[in-house]
């Protein structure tokens, strides 16, 4: 059975009660909406776990989703890049997951739009967060992009903290996009189109 993300836990632990509360009280209707709705969010805030794929130099997808772009990019942090963008819907997992092991180094909240995720502006123009980390292969980047229905970006990792490939650093609510920053030396191995999953596809190796 999934694990239930952080996030969800207060929603949850609000709804499944009062669901009991309100049959008890209000009757079986009332109860039964509650109760629907305590199903929803712990469906909604769904932390499965993820294997992730054998051999070391392998990078993995940050989210659930679709591949939507495949792009030659450069950033301060990163230095020129490949950007390989993932499109998440509401129906996607949303917990985000570290693509590569690292020691974050750099992390930057912009405000911004509110576009659609998969417009091609909307990784330079929407509200977006950054969180750049050094890897034994050089720099890599994610960037959690708000969409048109996204509300809010969490990021529950700071500076200096130490992940390994495959473990959970954020989220973003009701799906939207996330950029990874391949740095220089590793290749995609996927295409636009393609469907991934956090923490266990593998989206990039070093040539």
């Amino acid at each position: 059975m999934p694990m239930l993300a952080p996030e969800g836990k207060r929603p949850v632990l609000f709804f499944a009660p009062a669901a009991v509360l309100a049959a008890l009280t209000l009757g079986a209707l009332a109860g039964c909406l509650l109760g629907a709705a305590a199903v929803f969010l712990a469906w909604f805030f769904r932390d499965p776990e993820r294997t992730t794929p054998e051999g070391a130099e392998a990078w993995v997808s940050p989210a659930d989703g679709r591949v939507t772009e495949i792009r030659p990019s450069e950033h301060p942090f990163t230095g020129e890049s490949t950007v390989v963008g993932v499109f998440m819907t509401p129906l996607d997992v949303h917990v985000n997951r570290m693509p590569f092991d690292g020691t974050v180094a750099f992390m930057e909240y912009v405000p911004g739009k509110k576009l659609m995720a998969f417009n091609p502006k909307a990784s330079l123009e929407n509200e977006r967060f950054y969180m750049g980390f050094e890897t034994r292969h050089g720099r890599g980047m994610t960037v959690q992009v708000a969409g048109i229905l996204a509300r809010r970006i969490t990021c529950s990792r700071k500076k200096g903290d130490v992940l390994t490939r495959g473990e959970r650093f954020g989220m973003i609510k009701l799906g939207s996009k996330v950029d990874l920053y391949l740095p220089e030396g590793v290749s995609p191995v996927v295409t636009v189109g393609a469907k991934v999953k956090a923490g266990k596809t593998a989206i990039g190796v070093r040539k």
